[in-house]
């Protein structure tokens, strides 16, 4: 929605937006890639944002699924995992034998009524249960046309359990802060620009950052 549209080949660049990341690496400004994909590893997102002639870098890139990784080994949580394929590999050095939480990303195809129930039942089943939740995005556009993001499933399973999820990722502050400091900049100093109103422009903000809405 910023910088390409989601969908079959890879997608397609927004117009102008090549061009844009050209200017900017050719500034004085630190730039920093923040996304709640969750569909993609980093290392494929980032080999598809070349494919698309974008100029980035894997440590340019800041995702949900590395800092949620940092948050299970940080608290010994064994996650069961309700994701997509395309980004279980980040997953790959996490314990998720006997689960102790649930970490929910945008899993596409793999919202099926049986894996939502095998999550709720995962949690139901734990004492003091904690739901992570990479992103909380509503909805995003891929080439044909509006999909339905990790957020509204989010808000299923903490409805019927009667939780609230811990989102890593837009629009949390932890998040931003996060990005904030891999550039090494404070957040006045600093300029969100995105096309959500909720996780990107709201999101900053709440951290202190000013921000642009690009309406694609």
């Amino acid at each position: 929605g910023v910088l390409y549209d989601g969908g079959e080949g890879g997608g397609a660049p927004i117009a102008g937006s090549v061009e844009a990341v050209a200017r900017l690496k050719r500034s004085r400004l630190k730039v920093r890639f923040c996304t709640n994909e969750s569909q993609k590893s980093r290392g494929h997102l980032v080999a598809l944002l070349r494919q698309l002639g974008y100029d980035i870098s894997e440590d340019e890139v800041t995702a949900p699924a590395p800092a949620a990784c940092q948050i299970l080994r940080e608290r010994g949580l064994r996650p069961h995992l309700l994701v997509h394929d395309g980004v279980r590999s980040e997953f790959a050095q996490v314990d998720t034998s006997n689960p102790n939480c649930v970490v929910i990303a945008d899993a596409g195809e793999g919202f099926s009524y049986q894996n939502m129930n095998k999550a709720f039942q995962v949690l139901m089943e734990l004492e003091n249960p904690v739901l992570i939740s990479l992103g909380r995005g509503r909805y995003y556009r891929e080439t044909s046309g509006l999909m339905l993001d990790v957020g509204a499933y989010t808000k299923a399973l903490e409805y019927a359990c009667g939780i609230e999820a811990e989102v890593v990722g837009k629009p949390s502050p932890e998040f931003f802060k996060s990005a904030l400091q891999q550039l090494g900049v404070e957040a006045h100093q600093a300029v969100m620009i995105g096309d959500d109103i909720v996780g990107d422009v709201g999101g900053a903000q709440r951290c202190g950052m000013r921000a642009l809405q690009v309406r694609t």
